[in-house]
């Protein structure tokens, strides 16, 4: 097992924090970006900058820090640790622990989603560094990752029959798709289209318009966020936003109008977000969200919809160990599991109409 350190970053690597995440053992991921990390400080979470280093390799992690009365402070390393490998996780979080502990913290449980491929090996190590299954936050932790790394003809071959049927059949009718500027207008046509999207569906929760205007703003501004959208009749009919980090693509928000007439708008619209992708150097496109791959046939299941979608571009779902938590004080985050989150969330969402994570 190898050692880790544990510290927080310096003041020129929060500076170039996207240089380091990206070169992270796994490329990082987009909600450990400065970007994100804007989004979040201040937002009922104050946002900590943790480097983990041994002989060989270091990563840079986002920490979500939040303050609880009685109990002390939940961490929340969000997409994170990325590390090698499942067996580095019990040392990084020994060291996690050493540094929270050394600066008098009051941290009573790391929660953690580290973007590993759930596998009985991994379910093995995650036992053994001593972690406790918590429920999943993110919606990508199973997901449709398709490889871009080939031309585009290549990419285009690999994805199913019925995804190169709608995008030629969009095509031919005359469907196209149209890249727009960061801006209100913008943000209001896409955010329109995702509570269209809910409302029908009720698939995922919507935040508010001001906070994914925050959110598109923040990745725009530093050149990793990308609109796309296809007409109909002269309005929007589909939107997508996509974020290039990287070597990775995220298809991070979407939506359209309900009982359109045109056929395939939706792969028209992947598919051009996807040849942009590749353009800026991507060699992955994660489309960010689906049932796990045991139910992703399961048409009771909320995403069922999304995923029957995505799956058309890739078949293979792929299932990462989801979150965990590593306990510092099994009192408290027994009181934690047995109630107290349920509270604090209520609260928090009553005061503030968000989202608690």
């Amino acid at each position: 097992m190898r050692e880790f350190t544990a510290r927080f970053a310096t003041a020129e690597e929060i500076e170039n924090w996207d240089k380091h995440v990206t070169a992270n053992p796994n490329g990082g991921n987009m909600l450990q970006s400065a970007a994100y990390a804007t989004v979040k400080n201040g937002s009922g979470w104050k946002v900590r900058f943790l480097v983990l280093e041994n002989p060989e390799t270091a990563s840079y992690n986002l920490v979500l820090e939040k303050k609880f009365p009685v109990l002390g402070r939940l961490w929340y390393l969000i997409k994170g640790p990325d590390l090698a490998a499942a067996e580095d996780l019990k040392a990084a979080l020994q060291a996690c622990a050493a540094l929270a502990r050394g600066r008098k913290l009051n941290v009573f449980t790391i929660k953690i989603e580290p973007d590993i491929i759930d596998s009985t090996d991994a379910r093995a190590q995650l036992a053994t560094a001593g972690l406790v299954k918590a429920p999943n936050i993110q919606s990508n932790d199973s997901t449709a990752l398709l490889d871009i790394s080939g031309s585009e003809e290549t990419v285009f071959k690999n994805i199913s029959s019925r995804a190169r049927n709608a995008i030629r059949r969009a095509e031919r009718e005359g469907c196209e798709v149209v890249r727009m500027e960061q801006g209100p207008e913008t943000y209001r046509a896409l955010y329109d289209l995702m509570a269209d999207t809910v409302k029908a569906k009720g698939s995922m929760p919507l935040r508010s318009y001001e906070y994914y205007a925050a959110f598109w703003d923040e990745f725009c501004n530093r050149g990793q966020g990308n609109f796309f959208f296809a007409y109909e009749d002269g309005k929007p009919s589909v939107g997508a936003f996509v974020i290039n980090y990287g070597a990775k693509a995220t298809y991070k928000d979407g939506g359209s109008i309900q009982n359109r007439k045109q056929y395939g708008d939706s792969h028209l619209v992947q598919w051009a977000a996807i040849r942009r992708m590749q353009e800026l150097g991507c060699i992955e496109y994660d489309f960010c969200g689906t049932p796990p791959a045991s139910r992703i046939k399961d048409k009771s299941h909320n995403l069922y919809g999304m995923g029957m979608f995505k799956t058309s571009f890739t078949k293979t779902v792929t299932d990462f160990v989801g979150c965990h938590d590593y306990v510092l004080s099994p009192l408290r985050h027994r009181l934690w599991v047995k109630g107290a989150e349920r509270v604090f969330r209520r609260i928090e969402t009553a005061r503030t109409g968000q989202q608690f994570y």
